[in-house]
């Protein structure tokens, strides 16, 4: 059983990290809810193997790859689950967003606009969807990146140029950006 001194450290990690992990896990799942119930498990996870954190490795880089791995396992779960809950959830988005600046024409355009980039997002491969992930949703250097996914700079740099690559090529061929 830990001690009190590992729970308050722990404490003090979670105050410190938890918006990042949220950042990132809803970079993958699109969810508040599912991102928040990811984040939940992240922290659950990390506490319960606290005994094999290396003190050479960065905190925030073990919270990193805890949270990538939990959020493409459920990626892959909820593929197999349910793949009609996205639409359901931007149509629940659009009848219940309350906004006297755009029409409902806008708000539905945005929607589609925002769920096709999800949607590209979302075919990339792991590897590139990681990097992009890091790289714009949570602002991470290339060096930092790398150091998440334990490969070298020039990788991350060709797969965020795959990346955008792919992402530019499928938001063409779909929207028209």
């Amino acid at each position: 059983m830990a001690n009190k001194i590992d729970i308050d450290k722990f404490e003090t990690i979670i105050s410190e990290y938890q918006t990042m992990v949220f950042r990132t896990a809803m970079g993958f799942v699109h969810s508040k809810e599912d991102a928040e119930d990811l984040t939940q498990e992240v922290f659950i996870r990390a506490y319960r193997s606290l005994y094999t954190f290396r003190a050479d490795a960065e905190i925030s880089t073990w919270l990193y790859r805890i949270t990538i791995n939990l959020s493409l396992n459920h990626i892959e779960q909820q593929k197999r689950r349910n793949f009609f809950q996205t639409v359901g959830d931007s149509l629940s988005d659009f009848f219940n967003r309350q906004s006297d600046e755009k029409n409902p024409h806008q708000l539905l355009e945005e929607i589609e606009l925002k769920k096709s980039i999800q949607t590209a997002i979302d075919t990339l491969p792991d590897k590139q969807r990681t990097a992009f992930i890091l790289s714009k949703y949570d602002d991470l250097s290339q060096q930092e990146i790398a150091a998440v996914m334990e490969i070298t700079e020039g990788a991350v740099e060709q797969l965020l140029q795959r990346a955008k690559a792919k992402l530019r090529e499928k938001l063409n061929k779909n929207v028209g950006i």
